[in-house]
């Protein structure tokens, strides 16, 4: 039981954090979401940055899941997979803002100079994902642009740098069209970057920007 209440704190956490974020999530917010107490609370962890850096680990391990099971991974060519990769986080790059955009990214942003501790782990754990994309890069490097000055290690944190910055944007503008189309641009990038320009799937459309829809009322 007393891991299920854990459980249930973490899941409020990251919910809270994406929607008001860290600063603003109080205690208070946490128990009231999950109908528990505070001595409960503090059973689990020692303060609210402690209840951070969990849930930052917590939402890590399930985004790491989802992406080793994704289709994405069945591609059987190295640059295939990577565009791919690509493919799937920009299909995710629709409804709710706060559904889709990364805890992580949030965290790291909000507290690197008040609690540099958590950003740090959070900005660890986004290079750790990065990581996961290196063996990729660096085979379809070796096959189609093996005279590039880039690496592998600086391409796989480029696609992250795009990514936070696609949620930051979309998030600015309050329009997932915002993401999608950065992710368009990524995808084209690394195309031109192993000179093997691919066509995209059509089985996910881009969301409509609000702009564009407001335009075309008028």
């Amino acid at each position: 039981m007393a891991s299920t209440s854990r459980e249930r704190l973490l899941d409020a956490a990251v919910s809270l954090i994406r929607t008001k974020g860290y600063t603003a999530m109080r205690v208070e917010d946490v128990c009231e979401a999950t109908g528990l107490t505070k001595g409960s609370f503090f059973h689990h962890f020692a303060s609210k940055e402690d209840l951070a850096m969990a849930a930052a680990e917590r939402f890590s391990a399930r985004a790491d899941l989802m992406f080793s099971r994704a289709a994405f991974r069945d591609e059987p060519d190295a640059l295939g997979r990577l565009l791919a990769y690509v493919d799937f986080r920009r299909g995710a790059m629709q409804g709710d803002l706060a559904g889709f955009t990364c805890l992580l990214g949030m965290l790291a942003q909000e507290t690197y100079s008040t609690h540099p501790q958590l950003s740090q782990s959070c900005g660890q754990h986004i290079q750790d994902h990065a990581a996961t994309l290196e063996p990729d890069i660096a085979a379809a490097k070796a096959a189609h642009a093996p005279d590039a000055e880039w690496t592998a290690h600086s391409l796989a944190m480029f696609t992250q740098a795009v990514v936070q910055g696609a949620f930051v944007l979309a998030k600015s503008q309050h329009d997932p069209a915002v993401a999608a189309d950065c992710l368009d641009h990524l995808r084209r990038y690394l195309e031109l970057s192993f000179n093997k320009p691919q066509a995209p799937p059509h089985a996910v459309p881009a969301p409509r920007s609000r702009r564009a829809a407001a335009a075309r009322k008028s």
